[in-house]
């Protein structure tokens, strides 16, 4: 029996879980209150080993290791640098909520210059500001690249961004942000993927524990993404969230199939059903070869060394086969698109054609 490329879907399918999937309340929702905030700065790296920024091409930089070396008293009159071992960069960082003065974040540090890698690099004295303009971190340590860049006379050979970097807990956190969690009377539940379906079974998964643990209901669903829930007398509002969080709740999503044509990279949920359908799939595959021939004049002529063109074309048309797919779940639908034998380019351009006929029951979303 001929065999079929099964890999061109065992290594493009993701295959969705389970719609009716039971997961925690905390995997599936966040705590309105408790959000992340922001932080950037700007800083120099310096101790690179002459990857750094071109100072005339980047002047901020030479102004800002004046404005460093003037800072500890070092005077700076006269000359132009020609450093290569100092770059200028952006330092950003998520400052997680309830955190105190004197914790430690992770912060990253990407090259505003023109410098070429910041491997070796030392992240020096950088203030981490808020929207607000007030500084809640500074950021200092040594840079950490995962990319990396080999040069030679007629090759350069580049892995990952070795222009981007990690300073893992090279901040600390200088000023804390005001938090008044344990006095909240009502709390904000955002799920992560809206859903109203995955809304009403949260909410009465929690009225339910609520009824049995208090006597009364405590929540109730106010749109696709939000349930609001009224925190009991008689409790802490840590300890009621940490008895809500556990709960198991079989969440709902909408039948979606994701293509990402870059990756060729296809996702499809355990929702998406397909209409019966009948496709047809081939290609014609044409190849141009350039075969040029030097022609050489006879002895003691005054001919010229010519080259004439010489061309060879090739047209190959793949057998085309009129299949029937019908996928009323996901392995029916998988076992379909392995039975045409179509590669991950093809599989892309039959799941459009199927959606543009109206047959392909779910969202299809393109990256």
């Amino acid at each position: 029996m001929r065999r079929f490329l099964l890999a061109a879907l065992a290594c493009v399918l993701a295959f969705g879980g389970p719609a009716t999937a039971a997961s925690r309340i905390k995997d599936i929702a966040t705590l309105q209150s408790s959000r992340d905030n922001q932080l950037i700065g700007y800083g120099l790296v310096i101790g690179l080993q002459g990857s750094g920024d071109n100072l005339r091409s980047a002047p901020f930089t030479e102004q800002s290791i004046r404005a460093m070396l003037q800072n500890l008293g070092i005077a700076t009159e006269g000359g132009r640098s020609r450093a290569k071992n100092v770059a200028a960069g952006i330092v950003t960082a998520n400052m997680p909520a309830f955190v105190q003065s004197g914790s430690r974040i992770d912060v990253s540090v990407s090259s505003l210059g023109d410098a070429t890698s910041l491997s070796g690099g030392t992240l020096v004295m950088t203030p981490l500001r808020a929207p607000d303009g007030d500084i809640y971190a500074v950021a200092q340590g040594p840079v950490f690249v995962s990319g990396f860049t080999a040069k030679g006379d007629a090759e350069t050979v580049t892995k990952g961004v070795p222009t981007s970097g990690r300073v893992p807990n090279g901040a600390i956190v200088e000023r804390e942000v005001a938090a008044q969690f344990g006095d909240v009377a009502m709390l904000t539940l955002q799920l992560r993927n809206a859903d109203f379906s995955s809304a009403l079974k949260i909410a009465d998964a929690i009225n339910n524990f609520s009824m049995n643990r208090f006597g009364k209901r405590v929540a109730h669903e106010q749109d696709s993404r939000t349930i609001v829930i009224k925190r009991p007398d008689g409790i802490s509002t840590t300890r009621f969230v940490a008895e809500l969080e556990n709960l198991a709740v079989e969440t709902d999503a909408p039948a979606r199939v994701v293509i990402d044509e870059r990756t060729g990279t296809i996702v499809i949920g355990q929702a998406v059903k397909i209409s019966k359908v009948a496709i047809s799939y081939g290609a014609l595959t044409v190849r141009i070869t350039e075969m040029p021939k030097v022609v050489q004049p006879e002895p003691f002529s005054r001919g010229e060394t010519e080259v004439e063109p010489s061309t060879a074309i090739a047209a190959d048309q793949e057998s085309m086969q009129v299949a029937t797919l019908d996928g009323p779940d996901l392995e029916a639908l998988v076992s379909g698109l392995n039975r045409i034998g179509v590669k991950p380019d093809g599989i892309i351009a039959i799941l459009q054609g199927i959606k543009s006929a109206g047959a392909l029951q779910a969202d299809l979303i393109l990256q």
